[in-house]
């Protein structure tokens, strides 16, 4: 198959919900204002590009490259990012809703979240190792076998995680998702 390369190009406001983005290398592009629900990204390679305030919810992400690729301001709801090519795997999310997405195993190293959505999202056994959870709400987001060393956690919001079934060596929390920590304790700390 032959892809299609394009290079600091600007798409703004397109709708890729009838007619998928064509597949191919995108480098240093930038996407404004448009629609991916659903879609089918499978196989395309983002390379150093930019999504703001674009909705990529429920898109298909199979062996898709995100290479250093900014989301701001966007919608990415329910999208299973462990099926993305995991070589060179390195996305940022900033003020992004991801609600029920799915980072099964995924090497999450030094990827940032900041003043993201996280409900219901799955980290199981994800290497998030030096992330940042900058201002996240994290309601019902699932941690199993998960690595979070050195994981920024100061300012995440509503964070439940078992520190049995996690790695969380030189991770760090605030006092009061520390306290989380030990809810499955059921005691009383006054």
């Amino acid at each position: 198959m032959n892809h299609l390369y394009f290079d600091q190009e600007e798409f703004t406001g397109k709708d890729y919900t009838q007619n998928t983005l064509e597949k191919g290398v995108y480098e240093n592009c930038t996407f404004i204002n448009c629609t991916f629900t659903g879609s089918d990204l499978s196989e395309v390679e983002f390379e150093e590009c930019e999504f703001e305030n674009c909705d990529l919810s429920m898109a298909k992400l199979s062996n898709t490259s995100l290479k250093d690729t900014l989301f701001k301001n966007s919608k990415l709801m329910g999208l299973h990012f462990e099926n993305c090519n995991q070589f060179l795997f390195s996305p940022q999310f900033i003020n992004c809703i991801l609600d029920h997405s799915v980072f099964y195993t995924v090497n999450l190293k030094n990827v940032r979240f900041n003043d993201c959505r996280l409900h219901h999202v799955d980290f199981t056994q994800a290497q998030a190792t030096g992330t940042s959870f900058e201002n996240c709400d994290m309601k019902n987001a699932a941690f199993e076998d998960t690595d979070l060393k050195k994981a920024d956690l100061r300012t995440a919001k509503n964070l439940i995680l078992d520190p049995d079934t996690n790695h969380i060596k030189k991770a760090k929390f605030s006092v009061e998702s520390a306290l989380n920590l030990l809810n499955k304790y059921d005691i009383k700390i006054s």
